[in-house]
């Protein structure tokens, strides 16, 4: 990710462009047979030229087209001919934000690739499930997994849309009038670099296109995150059901060496800021003076290759995370336990209102009695056996079908099919 944004990369980018734009100029005749040669034959540039020339002149394109010229020679006045700046270097970017597309879409199917056989593994995992933090019913730690998979699923779509509204480039002339090329130009050029045409520009992309990608990167970001802090709150000692990988030599904390720190999913959780800050970024560099201004050049030469090139670390990091958590099943049955089973409060509740109790009642005597449980460290189930309302409505062999485990995993297949095979 960081080799698409070198100066490297981003010079031989435009050079692509410069190269393709020769190219359909010499099928059309502007553009000599001995020149064109020439040009495909020597065209190059060198970094420490550019940096030399634009020193002095503070225009990188046109640095970049003086180092070319002098590699090139006479034949280099073909070159950029009827072309702007913003030609170049905006077609260019389409074609690196591209590139790092396909890496992001890469690090996507890894990550997701790395959930689905530990999601299918656990499937049937009892750990408890809360709601406001505080235990509410049981769920499964394969469930937990999908919901991250089938939110990476949408950002992978999402993602595909961003950078297909991107697959674009534009060699509009100056203020996209076409002055000095005519739209067939900018066709066969765009079609030589596998984008599509603006179908309308100013001197630039509209930055709406920029926006939108960098408020995906965004949302991605915030899909690590998600994961990032709800494996870090099911660290807390408290929890202790999922634990981030942590190597032998590592150390938590420089006072008190009994400390095993989330820090990996906590950088996870503090880059996925900056990535958000990034996308505020690109919102504002939508508007623009007139036909163009400067103002988005100086923002993007940050937010793009820093978001990516971020986004793309935070993956590898969730991934290994994920892959080497250390998951711990045990005390995800203790900490079950130690709800003193209120949470087979609901099953009550619609059991009694199948009896006839209106559910405000049954509601109050089932709070009551889970409040007591709770209070008192004594099990609900118990309660409830020992509740002489409850015994004239519901017989022992009914209240045994109600405390079972076994409705929390029931449906587990169906949704799995949803998200795993559709």
């Amino acid at each position: 990710m960081v080799k698409i944004w070198s100066p490297e990369s981003k010079f031989q980018r435009w050079l692509d462009v410069e190269l393709a734009a020769c190219h359909v100029q010499h099928q059309l005749g502007a553009i000599p047979n001995s020149d064109y040669e020439t040009i495909v034959a020597k065209a190059g540039f060198d970094c420490n030229r550019i940096d030399q020339i634009e020193s002095e002149i503070h225009h990188d394109v046109i640095a970049f087209l003086t180092s070319v010229a002098e590699i090139v020679g006479p034949s280099s006045r073909y070159i950029h001919l009827g072309l702007t700046s913003s030609d170049v270097v905006d077609t260019a970017f389409s074609l690196m934000i591209q590139d790092a597309g396909q890496l992001l879409l890469r690090a996507i199917d890894t990550l997701m690739a790395t959930i689905q056989p530990i999601a299918f593994t656990h499937r049937h995992t009892l750990l408890m499930g809360r709601t406001h933090g505080v235990h509410a019913e049981p769920t499964t730690l394969g469930l937990k997994l999908t919901i991250w998979y089938d939110e990476l699923k949408r950002n992978r779509l999402r993602l595909l849309d961003a950078l297909d509204q991107l697959r674009v480039g534009k060699i509009s002339g100056a203020v996209g009038n076409y002055a000095h090329l005519s739209p067939s130009v900018e066709e066969a050029v765009c079609d030589r670099l596998g984008l599509r045409v603006a179908p309308i520009s100013t001197q630039i992309i509209q930055r709406d296109r920029h926006a939108h990608f960098m408020s995906i990167l965004a949302i991605m970001a915030g899909t690590l995150e998600t994961i990032a802090t709800e494996i870090r709150a099911l660290q807390k000692t408290e929890c202790n059901e999922l634990l981030e990988p942590f190597g032998k030599s590592q150390k938590g904390s420089s006072a008190m060496p009994h400390k095993r720190n989330p820090i990996l999913c906590e950088r996870v959780a503090g880059l996925s800021r900056t990535i958000r800050g990034y996308a505020v970024a690109a919102f504002e560099n939508q508007n623009l003076w007139h036909e163009r201004d400067i103002s988005h050049s100086s923002v993007e030469r940050i937010i793009l290759p820093d978001a990516t090139v971020t986004l793309d670390y935070m993956f590898g990091i969730m991934t290994s995370v994920i892959q080497n958590m250390e998951i711990n099943t045990n005390q995800m049955q203790e900490n079950m336990e130690r709800s003193y089973f209120v949470f087979y409060s609901q099953q009550v509740l619609l059991e009694l209102v199948k009896t006839g109790m209106t559910r405000e009642d049954a509601y109050r005597l089932v709070q009551s009695i889970a409040m007591t449980a709770v209070q008192e460290r004594t099990s609900f189930i118990d309660l409830i056996r020992a509740n002489d309302d409850i015994a004239t409505r519901l017989t022992p062999s009914e209240l045994d079908a109600l405390f079972n485990m076994d409705k929390y995993t029931q449906n587990v297949g169906i949704i799995f099919d949803r998200v795993y095979t559709h």
